[in-house]
C-alpha cells in the first residue's frame, strides 16, 4: 500500500500512514491512500529512475576505460574507437541525467523513504 500526505506530497510504503510526515511533520489524517493505478505507476516510475541511474553508474566505467585506452595511445584505430566512446557515451550520460530532471520536474518519481528520501529511487550520487 502507498500513502500520499496531500500538502508535500511525500509517499510512504506501508499498510498503514505513519503518524507523522517524516518530510514535513503533519499528522496522519494528511495522508490519503493511493489507488492502486497510481501506485503501479509510482512503482514503474522508480523502476524507470534506477535503470537511468544505473545508465550513468555504468557510463562513468566505460568513460574510464575509454580514456584508459586513449591515455595508452598503442594503436591509432582503438584510440579513434575510444574516442568515439567517450564522445558518445557523455552524450547518452547526458541525456539520462536530463530524463532524470524532467521526471523530478513532472513530479514523476518514487522518492526514497528514509535517511536518502528527496532523491530518486536508484541515484546513490
Amino acid at each position: 500500500m502507498k500513502w500520499r500526505w496531500q500538502v508535500c506530497g511525500y509517499v510512504h510504503d506501508g499498510e498503514e500512514a505513519p503518524e507523522k510526515c517524516p518530510k514535513c511533520g503533519a499528522p496522519k489524517d494528511k495522508f490519503a491512500l493511493i489507488d492502486g493505478n497510481s501506485a503501479d505507476l509510482i512503482e514503474r516510475s522508480r523502476k524507470g529512475n534506477t535503470i537511468l541511474c544505473r545508465l550513468i553508474s555504468v557510463s562513468d566505467d566505460l568513460l574510464a576505460l575509454a580514456r584508459a585506452g586513449i591515455e595508452d595511445n598503442l594503436d591509432p584505430a582503438c584510440v579513434q574507437l575510444y574516442k568515439q566512446v567517450v564522445s558518445k557515451v557523455t552524450e547518452l550520460r547526458q541525456a539520462a541525467k536530463a530524463e532524470i530532471a524532467s521526471h523530478l520536474i513532472e513530479g514523476q518519481v518514487g522518492l526514497r523513504n528514509g535517511p536518502r528520501r528527496g532523491r530518486p529511487v536508484g541515484c546513490e550520487a
